[in-house]
């Protein structure tokens, strides 16, 4: 898509794109949380070819011709489900559903041979903090089988903000600065129990309802650190995009 500035999203892009030669090893399959997916509980994505969701509205035509044909993964997905229903948490399946755009379009920029097994993992629709962190730590054993798990999101995303700062330019201080200093203190703590109290309650830090009015795309990092135990995060990327603050965090 065209940008103004054209170099928007380079950084991100050279991110993801730089992402698979960071890992140790090659993944034997990718679970991806979105934050376009919820349901009323863990729901599972057990298609084994799934297509492409296009859930998005208003764009060039050309990003409804996007592919990317990575083959599902029905063992997986019923292993998620083992692992969710051992802790505790009622899980569901769907066999109809295709990646979303929390999926594909950071995935093809990452994984654009679209050769590796994927599952998606749908929300919570009560989004829970403390069940989020919970189907992590549930889900850890996942990492041990090579399967890399991946919160989609975003650390930031007040969109009247960021489509305010577009039109009337960037100038000034980057949106959510207050907030993403508080989330990179919490996700990178050394002690695990204290980073999940306080990713437990983020709601509560400087600028969270500024910057996640709503915490859809927040909650997939509550996973990913659930899943990390007691690996310390570390901060992998802070881009001023939109006038606002995005971060991303690895765990392991």
């Amino acid at each position: 898509m065209d940008w103004d500035p054209p170099d928007t999203w380079d950084r991100q892009r050279r991110f993801l794109e730089d992402l698979p030669a960071t890992l140790r090893a090659r993944p034997n399959a990718l679970l991806v949380i979105s934050g376009h997916w919820e349901a009323p509980v863990f729901t599972v994505q057990t298609n084994p070819m799934p297509p492409l969701l296009f859930d998005y509205n208003g764009f060039p035509p050309h990003t409804y011709k996007l592919t990317w044909p990575a083959p599902g993964d029905p063992a997986l997905a019923g292993r998620v489900r083992q692992l969710l229903g051992d802790a505790g948490f009622e899980t569901a399946a769907d066999p109809a559903r295709g990646y979303d755009h929390g999926v594909f379009v950071p995935l093809k920029v990452a994984f654009p041979a679209a050769d590796i097994p994927t599952v998606q993992l749908s929300l919570r629709a009560d989004l829970d903090p403390q069940a989020h962190l919970a189907a992590g730590r549930a889900l850890a054993p996942l990492r041990d089988a090579g399967v890399l798990i991946v919160g989609s999101g975003n650390t930031y995303h007040n969109m009247a903000v960021m489509m305010r700062a577009m039109r009337g330019g960037t100038q000034g201080p980057a949106a959510g600065a207050d907030f993403d200093r508080w989330l990179t203190d919490a996700a990178t703590q050394d002690d695990p129990v204290r980073r999940d109290a306080m990713l437990a309650a983020w709601s509560q830090a400087p600028g969270a309802r500024e910057a996640n009015p709503r915490e859809e795309h927040l909650i997939p990092l509550h996973v990913v650190a659930g899943a990390a135990l007691a690996d310390r995060g570390v901060k992998t990327l802070e881009d001023h995009v939109m006038g606002a603050v995005e971060s991303a965090f690895r765990f392991g």
